[in-house]
């Protein structure tokens, strides 16, 4: 599984096999993850946010727990602005999940709690990034992904 190819860059990465699985190190938890195929995809897409697109690590939010009309749901990650504003939601699944409607409207869930003006929902083979227009109610999308400082500038 740690050798799926996706449409993201290859980064460093350090594994250990324990019990039966295998963990990878995530280095914006710092500390080991269960790897399955949903996690790889994460890790790709927030190395690669960080290493070249220039999103702060420190900045960088993963799978906190928060309620969504009274559920407990678990965001993949969030990456909030210099002043410690939500900036950006991301949502991953697992290449074989196609980044379909369900998937984006589980993300426009979420962000109806998290209230973030930004949405990136990826399977590490399709990436979609769309602004939210909260007063028109609908989301401009993006031709590819963007920077962390032009994120910042299109708010």
């Amino acid at each position: 599984m740690h050798n799926q190819h996706l449409d993201l860059p290859a980064f460093d990465y350090r594994y250990k096999q324990s019990g039966g699985k295998t963990y990878l190190f995530d280095a914006f938890r710092k500390k080991y993850v269960v790897l399955t195929p949903e996690e790889w995809v994460r890790q790709h897409l927030l190395h690669y946010l960080w290493s070249q697109l220039g999103f702060p690590m420190a900045l960088i939010s993963v799978e906190k727990s928060f309620l969504v009309e009274g559920l407990q749901r678990r965001y993949d990650a969030v990456v909030y602005d210099r002043a410690f504003q939500p900036l950006l939601l991301i949502e991953c699944k697992a290449p074989s999940v196609g980044v379909d409607q369900s998937v984006f409207d589980q993300a426009a869930r979420y962000n109806r709690t998290l209230k973030v003006p930004f949405m990136l929902v990826s399977n590490g083979l399709t990436h979609i990034l769309a602004k939210v227009d909260g007063e028109a109610g609908r989301y401009i999308f993006a031709n590819g992904l963007l920077g962390y400082e032009a994120l910042m500038a299109a708010q």
